[in-house]
């Protein structure tokens, strides 16, 4: 089978998108702060860039879309719910702020989302497409120090 790939900076924007998606859904009257919303959409890039850490197979997009997709379902998604607490928004409040019925699936070849369970599929971002590994990539794993881009830290 294919192994995992770390991430590499091309996930970024398709993590960025999907947290943007979610923090423009709580705009608007009876909303919260934008200071408040910029340290929540911060938090849930950086919950999602380690959830998916090992769960990110370019070649097989698809492969652990599962895993990736990030729903809410009458119940706050867990990752959502632990971005809205550590960045002091409360979890209800969202919850009530957020559609009902969401589906966001953030896969290596793009961003898309359904609201509600017989909604239409939209494309949130469009990412490159799947390639070989980049000469110098040791096993085609990103960078040839692991965890580096992961922390800010681009070779």
């Amino acid at each position: 089978g294919e192994p995992f790939v770390t991430p590499q900076r091309a996930a970024l924007p398709l993590v960025a998108s999907a947290a943007g998606f979610i923090t423009r859904l709580l705009r608007g009257p009876g909303g919260f702060a934008e200071e408040q919303l910029q340290l929540f959409r911060e938090s849930l890039q950086e919950a999602l860039t380690d959830h998916y850490q090992h769960h990110w197979f370019p070649r097989t997009p698809s492969r652990g879309s599962g895993y990736r997709c990030i729903r809410i379902n009458h119940r706050l998604d867990p990752l959502v719910g632990r971005a809205a607490g550590e960045s002091g928004l409360s979890p209800r409040r969202l919850f009530q702020l957020l559609p009902r019925e969401l589906t966001l699936w953030v896969d290596p070849s793009d961003v898309s989302y359904r609201i509600g369970e017989d909604g239409s599929v939209g494309v949130l971002y469009r990412g490159p497409p799947a390639r070989s590994p980049p000469i110098g990539a040791p096993d085609g794993r990103g960078p040839r120090h692991p965890g580096e881009w992961w922390r800010g830290r681009f070779p």
